[in-house]
């Protein structure tokens, strides 16, 4: 019986978070079936892009953070 692998599965490979028999079947899995490939190579690109996306709060945000700590006494942020 093969084991069909799940979106969780994909993720727990990518963050090496399986062991080395979990590893092997899924590998084997990723050769065999192009479906499974595409989700694989999707989530690749997928977390590639979010590891891209750079956030920055709005300077609303800053001043309000900066003038609460002003007010309180802590340490002044530049």
């Amino acid at each position: 019986m093969t084991k069909s692998f799940t979106q969780n599965d994909l993720i727990r490979y990518i963050y090496q978070e399986m062991n080395d028999g979990e590893s092997d079947n899924l590998v084997q899995a990723l050769r065999e079936n192009s479906s499974l490939m595409q989700d694989y190579l999707d989530m690749l690109s997928t977390i590639e892009h979010i590891n891209q996306i750079i956030l920055h709060p709005s300077e609303k945000v800053v001043r309000a953070i900066k003038k609460r700590f002003k007010s309180t006494g802590l340490q002044s942020v530049s």
